[in-house]
C-alpha cells in the first residue's frame, strides 16, 4: 500500500510539474494568459453562483461552478499552450507534420509524401473534408511541388475534392498555429466508407515515406536528402 501511495504522489508531482512548465512556456509567448484563465474561471464561478443565490441553492450551483469554471480554464489554457507552441515553430523545416500528427480523430495523415532538395515539404491529410495538402517552404519553389501534387491526386481519385494549403504569414497563405482550424472548417462531403476507400487508394499508390523514413516533428536543418530522393513517386 505504500508503495502504490507514493508511486501515486510521483505520478501527481510530475504532472504538476510538467502543467508549471507549460504554464511557463506558455507565458513567454502569451503574456496574458494569467489574466486570461482567472478571469474565465471567475466568469463561469461567478455566473453559477449568481443562478445558485437566485434559485436558493448557491451551495449545489457553487459547487458545480467551481468544478465547471476548472474544466473551462483547462480547456482554455490548452488551447492557448498549443497556439503558443506553434508560434514558436512558426518557419521550422516539419512543423506543419507536428501540427496535423495533432489534429484529432477522423483524420489520416502523410507527412511529406512530395519534397525537393531544397526541403520544400508538400504533406497529406484525409478526412470527410476529403484530402488536404499542406506545403511549407518557400512560396516560390512548393508551389510548384504542391500544384504537381494536387494533379497527382486529381489522377488517382478524381471523385474525391483535394484542398491546399500553404503554410506561412504571406498573402494567400495560412499561419502555421491556424491551420488546424482551417482544416476542421472545411465542409464535411464524404462518408466514413468513402474515406476508408480513398486511404486504400492512395496507400496502394505508395507515397515518398515508405522509401525514405523521417523523423516525425520538425526536421533539423542540418538535414541532408539522398541522392534520388527529390521527387515523390
Amino acid at each position: 500500500m505504500a508503495r502504490s501511495d507514493s508511486a501515486a504522489d510521483a505520478a501527481n508531482s510530475g504532472r504538476l510539474k510538467q502543467i508549471a512548465l507549460t504554464y511557463k512556456m506558455t507565458r513567454k509567448a502569451d503574456k496574458k494568459i494569467g489574466l486570461v484563465l482567472a478571469g474565465v474561471f471567475l466568469l463561469i464561478l461567478g455566473v453559477f453562483l449568481a443562478i445558485g443565490f437566485l434559485i436558493g441553492h448557491p451551495v449545489y450551483l457553487g459547487i458545480l461552478g467551481f468544478l465547471l469554471a476548472f474544466l473551462g480554464t483547462a480547456i482554455i489554457f490548452g488551447r492557448r499552450a498549443e497556439r503558443a507552441a506553434f508560434g514558436q515553430m512558426e518557419g521550422q523545416p516539419g512543423a506543419a507534420a507536428a501540427v496535423l500528427d495533432n489534429i484529432g480523430r477522423g483524420w489520416t495523415t502523410t507527412p511529406a509524401v512530395a519534397m525537393n532538395r531544397s526541403q520544400d515539404v508538400v504533406h497529406r491529410a484525409v478526412g470527410k473534408a476529403g484530402i488536404v495538402l499542406v506545403a511549407e517552404g518557400n512560396p516560390n519553389r512548393v508551389k510548384g511541388l504542391l500544384a504537381a501534387e494536387k494533379r497527382k491526386m486529381n489522377r488517382i481519385v478524381a471523385d474525391v475534392p483535394v484542398h491546399d494549403i500553404l503554410v506561412g504569414t504571406g498573402e494567400g497563405q495560412v499561419p502555421l498555429k491556424k491551420v488546424r482550424t482551417t482544416m476542421l472548417k472545411l465542409p464535411r462531403v464524404l462518408t466514413g466508407p468513402q474515406v476508408t476507400a480513398t486511404n486504400d487508394r492512395l496507400r496502394a499508390m505508395g507515397d515518398l515515406m515508405s522509401n525514405m523514413p523521417l523523423p516525425k516533428g520538425p526536421m533539423p536543418k542540418g538535414m541532408k536528402l539522398p541522392k534520388g530522393g527529390g521527387k515523390a513517386r
